[in-house]
């Protein structure tokens, strides 16, 4: 008896478990299908997504431009695009033939057609798709290669792109669309797997910049990635009249190649360029080194995709025009007032870059030669409390990039992603130590700020100590042109220099080049000032500055060059960077005044 018992409820839970199963599968398959887990899966989409590959012809996003409407994120082009479904021999007169029409060896291409896996487009050995024209285009079509048909095509990242850590990227991220755009999701104008901004302008302006949906051409495979015969390719096209929007920059896009290519060609492993409209507060160009693709994942994982303009690091001698503007003001120290530098302090190891010091010199002599010495002299003069009064006042405490609360639907929005804010000193640093002030006097110790907050801070010198933010971004405009929104100019609240300290710093600043340590920008094409900066970090190697502008009889520019890790006796590089850049703005703006009749 005790074995029939043991057999029958042996029998009645494998039973139960049965059941249990066989109607957890029923709910799965015919009742919870559409909302599957506590992630709201659709079952039906994911067996459909696993057994269908399809190429993206354009994401659907809007475009981002520069000021004068050329695109950053890459424009239409007709290519060549390969499926997989080609198998067996080709016909060798059709594949002869385009290889002509894409200038491409006839193996080559023969190998990159059986290769293929997954759809392509034929790219040249720069990686860039080849261009078809209009006539080239109908030849391939009338080809009538099994998988092998032109399509227009509209790559948002192209390996010459410019302003890319600007420009950001865009990624997959579940999490984040859950979080932040719910509302969106719930109403089916996003799915989880939407590809969204994930830095840069790509990201401060997601809410902008998503569209309708993609345009794909999609085809149905088997378990091994075979297609399945019967079924068509398929071309999803999404049509609306005024989405999505577009994003045009205040960038002028050849002064952004200028800037990227002088960073290269000076060597700048580390680095970046601000040039700035020096009235408007337009970025011209904003460049960053370590260069960066979007497409490339070594890059990505190294973080070439940071915008090392907007990020904050030690500035050296640039800060002593904050020490220069304190001490004017506050009426401790007069340019003519003189100090002496024997080449160190006497204490603390502190030193002046110049071996024997440079004797008796002037202030205004001082920040002309950067002799850190005298401006360590004079910012213990200051009260306690005045080095950050004066950061504030020049803009170096904040962030300086446009922004208002609320913006549309936002409460806060920026328009650069991942800008820092900039600092005189840390929290724990004791403020009053005689140490501690005369290692900030010279823009050590704690001091961090942003190439971006040095430009700003240059520009509202020039414009009398009138603070105002940075726009990287001037208006958002409909698919049908007409304008959406206009980012007008915010000023920086707080208080300002006087116009009579900004002046006597604009006087200072000129000597730095007829007299001073940027004297190889003399014989620039215009007359320039500005002010020069090494500072030595943590690793034993110095950031290398200079922030000036130019022409000084009526300023226009302002151009900021910073080259990170450089070694303590390496040639300076930002210097030529500034210098070539400000010679081919003299050279345009030379060019187009002749022009004017």
């Amino acid at each position: 008896m005790s074995s029939k018992r043991r057999m029958f409820f042996t029998l009645s839970l494998l039973v139960t478990a049965w059941v249990v199963l066989i109607s957890r599968l029923m709910w799965i398959q015919i009742l919870d299908v559409h909302q599957f887990s506590k992630h709201g899966v659709n079952l039906i989409e994911e067996a459909v997504t696993q057994r269908k590959q399809e190429v993206t012809l354009h994401t659907g996003r809007g475009d981002i431009l520069d000021r004068n409407g050329q695109p950053l994120t890459g424009s239409e082009r007709t290519g060549v695009a390969v499926f997989p479904l080609v198998r067996g021999n080709l016909d060798k007169e059709k594949i002869a033939r385009l290889a002509e029409l894409t200038d491409l060896n006839e193996d080559q291409l023969h190998h990159v057609i059986q290769q293929v896996r997954v759809p392509t487009f034929i790219r040249d050995s720069e990686g860039k798709i080849i261009a078809l024209n209009e006539m080239n285009a109908q030849e391939v079509d009338q080809l009538s290669l099994p998988g092998i048909v032109s399509l227009p095509i509209t790559e948002r990242y192209q390996p010459d792109a410019l302003a890319t850590q600007l420009v950001g990227y865009i990624s997959q991220n579940p999490e984040r669309i859950q979080k932040e755009y719910a509302e969106e999701l719930k109403r089916g104008e996003i799915t989880k797997r939407t590809l969204i901004g994930a830095s840069g302008l790509e990201r401060s302006f997601e809410r902008f910049l998503q569209g309708v949906g993609p345009t794909t051409v999609s085809y149905f495979v088997d378990a091994r990635g075979n297609p399945l015969n019967g079924l068509k390719s398929k071309m999803v096209e999404q049509e609306n009249q005024f989405y999505p929007l577009a994003i045009k920059t205040t960038l002028n896009k050849d002064l952004q190649k200028l800037a990227e290519e002088s960073l290269l060609h000076e060597g700048v492993a580390l680095g970046s360029v601000v040039v700035l409209d020096a009235k408007s507060r337009e970025v011209l160009a904003m460049a960053s080194h370590p260069v960066f693709h979007p497409g490339s994942r070594i890059e990505l994982e190294n973080g070439n995709w940071v915008n090392r303009s907007i990020k904050q690091i030690s500035p050296g001698s640039v800060f002593k025009t904050v020490v220069a503007a304190a001490v004017l003001e506050e009426g401790v120290v007069k340019p003519d007032d003189k100090f002496h530098c024997e080449g160190h302090y006497g204490k603390y190891g502190f030193s002046c870059w110049k071996e024997g010091g440079h004797g008796e010199i002037t202030f205004a002599e001082a920040f002309a030669q950067s002799c850190n010495i005298a401006f360590a002299h004079a910012a213990l003069k200051l009260q306690p409390g005045d080095l950050e009064k004066y950061a504030e006042k020049l803009g170096l405490t904040q962030q300086v990039g446009w922004s208002q609360s609320p913006f549309f639907k936002m409460n806060t929005f920026r328009q650069l992603d991942g800008e820092d804010r900039g600092q005189i000193f840390s929290a724990q640093t004791p403020r009053q130590d005689e140490g501690v002030l005369i290692q900030t006097a010279i823009g050590q110790r704690d001091v961090q700020i942003t190439p971006l907050q040095a430009a700003n801070m240059m520009a509202t010198i020039l414009e009398g100590g009138e603070k105002e933010e940075v726009r990287v971004v001037k208006e958002i405009r409909y698919k049908t042109g007409s304008l959406f929104h206009s980012f007008e100019a915010h000023p920086i609240e707080g208080e300002q220099i006087d116009r009579y300290t900004a002046y006597q710093l604009r006087k200072m600043m000129e000597s730095v080049v007829d007299s001073g340590t940027a004297q190889t920008l003399k014989d620039s094409l215009w007359k320039l000032a500005g002010k020069t900066g090494t500072a030595q970090t943590n690793s034993g190697k110095n950031n290398q500055w200079f922030v000036g502008y130019g022409p000084v009889e009526n300023p226009q520019y302002v151009v900021v060059a910073v080259a990170e890790q450089e070694p303590k006796s390496g040639p300076n590089k930002v210097i030529p960077v500034v210098k070539r850049i400000m010679n081919e703005l003299a050279v345009q703006q030379d060019s187009s005044h002749q022009l004017r009749p």
